[in-house]
């Protein structure tokens, strides 16, 4: 190990790692500091292995539901290690890819904790305790995030969960408390609702997944009630009393109930603590790093991404911002910083939610005349026919220059059909080049056609 580099980056997950790879393709010579695994959080405790929890919660409904497909098929139960072991064994699979890339792209990757000590220096300490020194012109920081508790609130890891606790299961609860109705929340609500548990869902704010268009939200709810949760907003969780079996929850206005666990999902704060933040002149507001459009943090050669840097806590956002940073360090030219109205969202629970950009009511705020376009995936053939008919596509349009301002989708696979709104965002579509473009049949995609004609007055098949 050498003690100067090009860059350095804090923090092995997708930022981190991404901005690695594209710092090696400009010829930097780069070193990675991670202190526990790299591919952080997202690779080992939340995108991929969350998803692969889902897809079996999935591939249990279908089996339940057989007979609809003309299938004869009996629900013989489940193995919960061998679930749990294949969500492990992918995530597994995936860090050991990013080990690769780490390899072929010649970075040198350090294991242990990194402290800034100057605007341009990393004390690194390893596990042993023995501590080095390195040094960059460059340092980007982007160390993640954590799941957020409060003084009344805290995991203990047997009864009282975070999403990391809910990822490895050793039982699945007969009865199960969601606290928080975000991403996080809905998916494991779901993944256990699937599993058998009794899942009682609650949320502060006055709609379940508050960050989506209220329509979307609405129509959540119904659903998730339909599938057998429990759900109450505008809901406050006073207290959590932990026993050796259950947990006994005190709901604000003195209502109580036991329930074998409880997940925190009320949201995550950046890990700011320890790497010598204040000591450098770097600016924290509410848990996070403050920086400027290019993920600048004010002091010179420092730069942050991804979710330390605040909302949306999502990789790709993170992945994204490391390209950026480090083609803005490398001086390259015509760059483009990121336009977080263009960053899609997706809930991976079931049903599927996906959005981007504004929503119908954020648009009105915003004082647009919209125009409001709406599609029934019960009208959309490949939906009747895949039996998965429950949600809609929804588009929000400038009024007076056909913009696309959003779209929001609950429905089968949406979070595969995002991307289409994605792209025409970025590229600054109006109704003219969506209503112009052919979308294959018989395809889900063709609800969002559909839908953006039903803003003009225009659908076909409704």
């Amino acid at each position: 190990m050498t003690n100067r580099y090009d860059l350095i980056i804090i923090g092995g997950g997708p930022g981190g790692y991404v901005a690695a790879i594209r710092a090696a393709q400009l010829s930097m010579k780069v070193a990675v500091v991670e202190r526990e695994h790299l591919g952080g959080i997202c690779l080992n405790w939340g995108c991929i292995p969350t998803k692969a929890l889902l897809r079996t919660a999935e591939v249990r409904h279908l089996i339940r539901n057989a007979a609809d497909f003309g299938l004869k098929a009996k629900d013989q139960g489940f193995d919960l290690k061998a679930v749990v072991g294949r969500s492990r064994k992918i995530a597994k699979q995936l860090t050991s890819g990013v080990e690769f890339l780490m390899k072929k792209n010649h970075i040198e990757v350090i294991e242990g904790e990194g402290v800034l000590t100057a605007p341009t220096k990393v004390s690194v300490r390893k596990k042993d305790g023995k501590a080095s020194e390195i040094t960059a012109k460059n340092i980007i920081l982007a160390t993640g995030a954590r799941a957020r508790e409060t003084g009344s609130l805290k995991a203990d890891g047997k009864n009282i969960w975070t999403y990391k606790h809910a990822l490895t299961p050793s039982v699945i609860p007969k009865s199960l408390l969601v606290i928080g109705s975000g991403a996080i929340g809905m998916e494991f609500a779901s993944f256990f609702n699937d599993m058998g548990s009794r899942v009682h869902v609650v949320e502060v704010l006055e709609r379940i997944l508050p960050q989506e268009d209220h329509e979307v939200s609405a129509f959540a709810e119904g659903i998730f009630k339909k599938h057998g949760m429990t759900i109450e907003t505008g809901t406050t969780v006073e207290s959590l009393k932990a026993a050796e079996k259950n947990v006994t929850v005190t709901f604000k206005g003195g209502k109580s109930a036991t329930y074998d666990k409880v997940i925190l999902a009320i949201g995550i704060t950046g890990n700011v603590e320890n790497l010598g933040l204040e000591a450098a002149g770097v600016k924290v507001a509410g848990g996070h790093v403050a920086t400027d459009q290019w993920g600048a943090t004010g002091v010179p050669g420092l730069w942050a991404i991804g979710d330390l840097t605040g909302a949306p806590w999502l990789a790709h956002k993170a992945m994204h911002e490391g390209v950026i940073v480090v083609e803005k360090i490398a001086g390259l030219k015509n760059l483009h910083a990121l336009d977080k109205s263009n960053i899609p969202g997706c809930t991976y629970c079931r049903p599927q939610v996906a959005s981007v950009g504004l929503t119908e009511a954020a648009a009105k705020e915003a004082g647009y005349e919209v125009r409001i376009g709406k599609f029934p995936f019960i009208a959309n053939g490949k939906a009747i026919a895949l039996g998965d008919t429950e949600g809609f596509v929804k588009t929000v349009f400038d009024a007076k220059t056909g913009e696309l301002l959003g779209a929001h989708m609950i429905g089968p696979e949406v979070t595969e059909l995002i991307q289409g709104y994605a792209i025409a965002k970025t590229l600054e579509s109006t109704e003219a080049e969506l209503m112009a473009a052919v979308f294959p049949h018989p395809t889900l995609s063709e609800a969002m056609h559909e839908s953006v004609l039903s803003a003009y007055g225009k659908a076909l098949h409704i």
